[in-house]
Formats: structure tokens, sequence, C-alpha cells
């Protein structure tokens, strides 16, 4: 019995760490059949998820248009296509507005708005037989919280850039969506989940009980990569619920 991506070759940003949501949905892809092509800005570090997958790895800086434009071409020149395009690259980036400089709110837009932006662009100008790309968003451009400002904001923005790349691209059979993870346990919260005041007080925020996984996100992935997903433009909220509610206030952590 076949996979659900057999004969499909998928590039991956941002399966550098085994926690991460790049590598569960690496090894979701390569279970289903899809060919992959892993990237990370430390090749060094993508390479040892990408060994025991039987995938490509390649440095990529997502802020680098350069980097991007070689990334779909080594998808091609190995495989000779390609049908999905994921992008999990981001930034941390938390603080008051009253304390956020300029320099926060350029890094966070170079990765989030601007990598975006580029990174759509670059695969969808590889994609020649149709595809689908995936971008990611965050519980936070869906329920805008305190001291999130430049994260919040530059994500937000991206899903808007992500609507207009979906218009223009349907009738190139590509469709664009993203994913928004909620507090989801990954290589970059960990520190955050190693402490019981910031789990309990995001866990009361969650009508279905309990924090999404990396595999649920991988899950979605799968999914909207698939041909099973005929839909464009839309956010697909991975938050077990969060987004009906609100995201904690920093002294319910104390």
């Amino acid at each position: 019995m076949g996979g659900r991506l057999d004969g499909k070759v998928a590039v991956i940003v941002g399966a550098s760490n085994p926690q991460s949501m790049g590598a569960a949905t690496a090894r979701r892809f390569a279970a289903e059949g899809a060919r992959l092509v892993l990237a990370a800005r430390r090749r060094e570090a993508v390479e040892a998820v990408a060994a025991g997958l039987g995938a490509e790895a390649h440095a990529c800086d997502i802020a680098r248009e350069e980097d991007l434009a070689a990334l779909a071409q080594a998808a091609l020149d190995s495989f000779g296509r390609l049908d999905i395009a994921i992008n999990y690259a981001g930034v941390e980036s938390s603080g008051s507005i009253l304390e956020t400089s300029a320099q926060t709110l350029r890094q966070a837009s170079e990765v989030h708005f601007v990598g975006t932006g580029l990174f759509i662009k670059q695969m969808a100008l590889a994609m020649t037989q149709g595809g689908s790309i995936v971008t990611t968003s965050s519980l936070t451009a869906l329920v805008q919280a305190p001291g999130l400002a430049a994260y919040a904001a530059s994500k937000g923005g991206a899903d808007i850039l992500m609507r207009v790349a979906a218009n223009e691209l349907g009738e190139r059979g590509i469709r664009v969506n993203s994913i928004a993870p909620g507090f989801t346990r990954s290589a970059m919260t960990e520190d955050y989940f190693a402490m019981d005041a910031v789990r309990r007080a995001f866990l009361r925020e969650m009508p279905l009980g309990r924090f999404p996984t990396v595999e649920d996100v991988a899950n979605a992935a799968l999914w909207l990569a698939s041909d099973e997903a005929f839909i464009t433009g839309q956010v697909i909220d991975i938050t077990a619920g969060q987004s009906l509610r609100r995201t904690p206030r920093a002294e319910e952590f104390v």
C-alpha cells in the first residue's frame, strides 16, 4: 500500500533539531513516501536529522533569497521536480512595546515576513507542475498577547502575504496555506515547559485539555501537502482551541 506522498518531492526549512516541528514533519513525510530536501541555517545540525531519513541536507538562511533559490534548485537537480515546500524558520522575540527596538522589529520582520515572502516566491518558481506551500503562523497572530509585538505582528503580516500569494498562485495550481501552532513543546519552547506555572496557565486556556505536539503540527502539514487538501489561503489553527480564549498574562506565571 502506497503512502500519501508517494512520488512527491518536499523541501522543509527549519529541521535542524530532532524535537522541532520541521524534524517531526520530515519524519511524517518520509513515512508517507516523500523524497526530502531538508534545510536550516546550520548545515551540520540538519545533516544529523537528514541522515536518519535518507534525505538531502542543505544550509539555508530564510532571509537570503540566494539561499532559497539555491535550495529550490537543489531539489530540481536531485529529483527533477518540487511538489511541497514547508517553512518552519522562526526567531523568538519578546518585550514590551515601550522597550522594543528597531533592531528587534527588523529581525522579526526579516525572518517571519520577508523570509516568508521570499520562500513562497522561490519555491513557487520551481513548482512547474503545481504544488503545496505551507508557512508557519502562530497563536499570537490569532490572539494578540502583551509583550510579543515584533513576533506577533511579523507573523500576522506573513499571513496576509500568504493569502495574497494564494490568490495569485491558484492559476498555477499552487496552494498556499499556513499552520498556526499554539503553545507546543518543541526545541524553541523547552525552557518555558520547564516552568510549572507557565504550563498550568496555558493549559487552563485550552478547551481540548492538552498541549499541541510537534506531531499534531506534522499531521496538519501532511494533510495540507497531500492531494486531499483542496484549500488555499487559509490559516490552520493547531492551538487546542486556545484561540477561542486568551493567552495568559505574565503575572499569572508567578
